[in-house]
């Protein structure tokens, strides 16, 4: 067994009805809260009553789209000057992710680019962040519980993470009613990043025993339920176990790392208007075929691929498969879900064959692409993306 350490956010609150407890649990942590929100403004309206009740002054900033270092450094400046003693993120993975990035920069000085990798000077976070509450309204990133925060910089033509310990959110809040009123083409491209990253958790070169745990279940969970919150998002048991399969996707994220699907899409996501989940969706199945062909060139009984059959096994239900017959399920019925969920190709966000070089060699660089479970050659990063296309 290998040695391993593992991060956690300290308090994770889950289930049906616990977003009307905000008010208290917000005012343990501070008076002034910059609210980070985008999605539901009716739930923002919300929470932003409860928090006045409960004696917080709720400075409010929306986060549109995926944020890009000048939304970062924008907020930060709205909570400074707003002397603002902690942050509150509400919605998907953007606003969680620039609340986040606030909290750290408020704690630490200094702007987004200070302490982004790759593109940016990569200094440490030091200091704990400022308290924050992440409260997902959507299940797919995992945001809630990761210890980095994934930022846009357009100029560089990528998307890279401020990313440390320091960051982890005071409290985590999954309440999976918020996410009732997600619209279906949301529900069906954030649950595939969910699903994309517990497979890919698993499957990593930093999986470890506790990760693996979260992951399978998490597996599960989706692999049984996201096609049930697609087709009626009033399904309050499918959103429980979405919105379970993506706090346990996160959790795994953090702690073994990613691969080569969210490699590629931090450049896809900075150079193209691609949501994040569609990216997700499109490349899996093609990078699960080339792991398991780069495995299977090494030895056929590699231990990737007896991790590519659990997967199989249970996307498929069927846990007496054989090993054969499970590695051959685990890219197929992720492409078959893809396609029930009516997930667009890559080619309707502009993403041709010009761009398969390019967007290969900065896919290379990014930092999840170290996690892959087997190194990937260009020409076979090169036809991953391709076939996805």
């Amino acid at each position: 067994m290998p040695n391993f350490d593992f991060f956690s956010v300290p308090t994770i609150i889950f289930g049906r009805g616990q977003f009307s407890r905000i008010g208290e649990l917000a005012a343990a942590l501070g008076k002034r809260a910059l609210l980070v929100f985008n999605g539901s403004e009716p739930i923002a309206a919300r929470l932003a009553e409860m928090l006045v009740a409960a004696g917080i002054h709720a400075q409010q900033f929306r986060q549109r789209g995926e944020p890009k270092v000048a939304d970062v450094d924008t907020a930060l400046n709205v909570a400074r000057q707003s002397q603002c003693d902690m942050v509150i993120g509400l919605g998907g993975g953007s606003a969680i992710d620039c609340a986040k990035a606030v909290a750290g920069l408020l704690a630490n000085g200094g702007e987004a680019l200070d302490y982004m990798e790759v593109v940016g000077k990569g200094q440490k976070i030091s200091r704990a962040a400022a308290p924050w509450i992440a409260i997902p309204t959507t299940a797919g990133t995992g945001a809630e519980v990761t210890r980095n925060a994934v930022i846009g910089a357009p100029e560089r033509k990528f998307k890279a993470s401020i990313r440390g310990e320091q960051l982890l959110a005071r409290m985590a809040l999954v309440d999976p009613e918020l996410g009732v009123s997600t619209p279906a083409n949301v529900t069906a491209s954030s649950g595939m990043d969910a699903l994309c990253q517990c497979i890919e958790a698993y499957t990593s070169s930093g999986a470890q025993p506790m990760t693996d745990a979260l992951a399978l279940r998490g597996i599960r969970a989706a692999g049984r339920s996201l096609w049930r919150a697609f087709l009626d998002g009033t399904d309050i048991d499918a959103r429980e176990q979405m919105a379970l399969a993506a706090l346990f996707s996160g959790i795994a994220l953090t702690n073994a790392g990613l691969g080569a699907v969210h490699g590629f899409a931090a450049p896809l996501g900075a150079n193209f208007p691609v949501p994040h989940g569609v990216v997700c969706a499109a490349l899996l199945p093609h990078v699960i075929a080339a792991n398991i062909a780069a495995a299977r060139a090494i030895s056929a009984d590699h231990p990737v691929l007896l991790r590519y059959a659990d997967v199989g096994r249970l996307l498929a239900g069927e846990p007496g498969m054989t090993n054969a017959a499970a590695i051959e399920a685990a890219g197929r019925v992720c492409a078959d879900l893809s396609r029930d969920l009516a997930i667009p190709p890559l080619r309707n966000f502009g993403i041709d064959e010009a761009a398969v070089t390019p967007m290969t060699a900065l896919a290379k660089k990014a930092s999840s692409m170290r996690f892959n479970p087997l190194p990937l050659s260009e020409t076979a990063l090169e036809q991953v993306l391709r076939e996805a296309i």
